[in-house]
């Protein structure tokens, strides 16, 4: 694709959050990104910083720029001598790129981790244990007269979530934002609890003891304390009155709530709380992933492996096991002789002794150019971004693949195309 020098592009799709919003408009100006409509900060951050022509080094061996081919060939050599080696992240990638990783990781016979173990993978497990009542965006836009949002925050985090979910007007809602009522439950006011109708601010750490009344209160029983994580009884008997008789309602849930004290009961609490209340109403429960496309990796993961993250094919099969072949276990018991990070946003999340293994061993990075680099690679890839430089697929937080076309042209190849090189020049040694 040749860049335009003065275009409006439409119906452009935006990796930057689980959103995956598919209808904005880009303006390009001089082979430039001008503008973005509708506005959204994380959108006009991301293709303003993505569509920065870069005009150095494809790739580096040791922190010096070298040919492509001569960096493909080093990386390969270092799989090739390598025992154990784990692909971790994905979820800046693309559905062609999270494929070209596990046919490495397979021909390897390696491990690959993506970017939901540190996050929502307890969220996984828990979905894995009860089940999950749920839809499409689409359907809680139309339908839903009651939306909770549960410890996350996506005014912030997801800035055109509300726009497109809460504020629109949908088929059985006319009234769009008039028609909904909105709940914030969390532990601090958050800019998300000021545009709600009713917040209910809960201790710290809580979430479980709070679902777990909800419940009781659900099936007709009382506790006998008088109020549970800050709240009194009185409110949350009201709440689940207002969940019982909403004609649809939908719960989002951030991450928090998996990563916090015994994370996989919590979400587990929660997902039985709504398969309760499908006994009087519809009600469904979704997710806010965090940015890039990690339910994509999932997705291609499952259908690939047949397990969503945490994947082990060190005996010519896959083996799931969440913690054991989790990347920060690894790391941090000091395993994979080599790692192949495929985006390395996630790396300072890693513990102290992860990350000292990791400069420990060689690190094969695959990374766009404006990325910020957290490690001292061995090999690295300046690589095209899907949805901006390369045609791809992307996973909206509810499952629904979203095809994404490229808005300007690029000489960085895709990290799909540095993967299968790599695979041929293993083929080749």
């Amino acid at each position: 694709m040749s860049d335009p020098g003065d275009s409006l592009l439409t119906s452009i799709a935006c990796t930057r959050c689980g959103c995956v919003c598919d209808d904005l408009r880009i303006e390009i100006r001089d082979g430039c990104v001008a503008s973005v409509q509708p506005g959204c900060v994380l959108a006009d951050e991301w293709f303003r910083r993505a569509t920065v022509p870069y005009v150095g080094a494809v790739a580096e061996i040791a922190g010096r720029p070298v040919a492509l081919t001569d960096a493909v060939a080093s990386a390969a050599e270092l799989l090739r001598c390598s025992k154990l080696p784990l692909f971790f992240g994905l979820s800046r990638s693309s559905t062609d790129g999270q494929r070209a990783v596990c046919e490495l990781a397979d021909q390897l016979g390696g491990i690959v981790d993506t970017t939901a173990s540190l996050g929502h993978g307890p969220s996984i497990l828990a979905f894995q244990s009860a089940g999950e009542s749920t839809s499409t965006l689409g359907e809680v836009r139309h339908r839903s007269d009651l939306v909770i949002y549960w410890g996350c925050d996506p005014v912030l985090s997801h800035p055109r979530h509300m726009e497109r979910i809460v504020d629109a007007v949908g088929l059985a809602v006319p009234g769009g934002r008039a028609g909904r009522h909105v709940v914030v439950v969390d532990c601090e006011r958050t800019a998300t609890a000021e545009r709600a109708d009713e917040f209910l601010q809960i201790e710290g750490g809580a979430d479980l003891e709070v679902l777990s009344v909800l419940r009781m209160l659900l099936a007709g029983r009382v506790p006998r304390c008088a109020s549970v994580g800050g709240l009194s009884i009185r409110t949350l008997s009201q709440l689940a009155d207002r969940m019982r008789g909403a004609r649809y309602g939908a719960v989002f849930f951030g991450v928090s709530l998996a990563q916090g004290r015994c994370g996989h009961a919590t979400v587990e609490t929660l997902l039985r709380l709504v398969t309760d209340l499908n006994q009087w109403t519809r009600f469904v429960v979704r997710r806010m992933r965090v940015p890039g496309d990690v339910t994509g990796a999932d997705s291609v993961l499952c259908w690939q492996t047949g397990y969503p993250f945490s994947v082990s094919l060190t005996r010519g099969y896959p083996r799931y096991g969440p913690g054991e072949y989790s990347a920060e276990n690894l790391l941090a018991a000091g395993e994979p002789d080599c790692v192949v990070l495929v985006g390395g946003e996630r790396v300072p999340r890693f513990s102290e002794a992860a990350r000292r293994h990791l400069d420990a061993v060689p690190v094969i990075l695959l990374d766009p150019s404006f990325a910020e680099v957290h490690v001292r690679p061995a090999v690295r890839f300046r690589t095209a971004v899907y949805g901006i430089h390369r045609r791809g697929t992307a996973y909206r937080m509810d499952e629904v693949p979203v095809p994404l076309r490229p808005v300007l042209s690029s000489e960085l190849p895709a990290d799909d195309e540095v993967l299968r090189a790599i695979r041929r020049q293993l083929s080749e040694l």
